[in-house]
This record gives C-alpha cells, sequence and structure tokens, in this order.
C-alpha cells in the first residue's frame, strides 16, 4: 500500500476524478524502479483519494492517493526462465520481456564451459557450455532457466563513463543455470 499526494494537470480534469488519478499514478509509477520495492508493472487499485485542494499560485487540484502496485521483485532463490540479450566476457545479459538487466557473471556459468569472442567484434561472442565431448552454445534460440541469487539497487550514479554500460536502477544477479 502506498500513499502519494500528487497534483493533476489540467488536461485531465475533464476526466472523471477516479480515471484521472489512475491516468497520472500510471505515467508516474509504471516502468520505474522503486528502491527496495522493485519494477512497477501496474496500479493494481486506488484505495482512497482524499483532497483536492487548488493551491494559491498552483491552479491544479492536489489529491492524497493510497493504492497498490504491481511489483516485480524476484525473491532469493526464485526460479525464472529468460532469453539471451548479451553475451560477452564478463558472462550473459538475460531478460524476460519487460525487465532487461538480469546478469549471470562468468563464475556463474555451467562448469566446465568457455567463451568465445566474434571475429568481427571483440566485445561480443558466444558462450559454450562444454559436455562431454560436446560444446553446447548458448544463444538465444534457448530459453534459460536460472535461480536468483540477489536483487540489487546500485546508488544513481552522479557521472557516468562514456565507454560504461548504461545504468540499471535494479540488478538480478544470478546464482547458477538450471
Amino acid at each position: 500500500k502506498i500513499e502519494h499526494k500528487l497534483t493533476l494537470p489540467p488536461y485531465l480534469l475533464a476526466l472523471p476524478i477516479r480515471e484521472a488519478i489512475l491516468s497520472e499514478l500510471e505515467r508516474l509509477f509504471l516502468d520505474k524502479v522503486i528502491a527496495k520495492l522493485g519494477l512497477c508493472i501496474s496500479v493494481y487499485d486506488i484505495i482512497s483519494i482524499k483532497g483536492g485542494s487548488v493551491f494559491p499560485s498552483d491552479g491544479a487540484p492536489t489529491y492524497l492517493a493510497v493504492f497498490n502496485l504491481i511489483m516485480f521483485r524476484p525473491f532469493n532463490g526464485e526460479i525464472i526462465t529468460a532469453k539471451l540479450i548479451g553475451s560477452d566476457a564478463d558472462g550473459l545479459r538475460l531478460s524476460v520481456g519487460f525487465f532487461d538487466d538480469i546478469y549471470i557473471p562468468k563464475h556463474h556459468m555451467p562448469n566446465p564451459s568457455h567463451y568465445e569472442p566474434a571475429t568481427t567484434n571483440s566485445k561480443k561472442g558466444t558462450w559454450y557450455w562444454d559436455f562431454g565431448e560436446e560444446a553446447f552454445p548458448i544463444d538465444d534460440s534457448v530459453e534459460i532457466k536460472f535461480a536468483v541469487q540477489s536483487v540489487s539497487y546500485p546508488p544513481i550514479p552522479v557521472e557516468q563513463p562514456k565507454d560504461s554500460k548504461p545504468f540499471a536502477p535494479m540488478v538480478v544477479n544470478v546464482a547458477n543455470l538450471l
């Protein structure tokens, strides 16, 4: 249950109040990460709406809304199925469709396995799981099942180096592949 004070923009005032507040809550919270809570998937319901006061020199009504959100926050040990979206010498990057910041570091790859860089781009390549005499590629044609080791919420960087990965406000770290 979340309590949030919000100001409704004038263009939403033509809608019924519940629809207008739902629209503003979706704009504010959907597809955003809230530290220690997870990624907001949907506004589940609005429990209560109070207020509607227009403050001097504001010109828009302010409401206090109490509501529930549907969040994506996997727990430690949870089994998830994902698709491969990136592979480099440091490990794999996976996606569940709506969330792309799942990382499998090389020390959690199946043992034994090895990495072969692509000939055209040294930063890209393919991981191979060595099973007996066979080497099975881990590529985007297979679904990958894994157990969640931890979920972290890194602090927002003041400056980001030019060649660094894009900032991820929530990162799912993987314990092992299944």
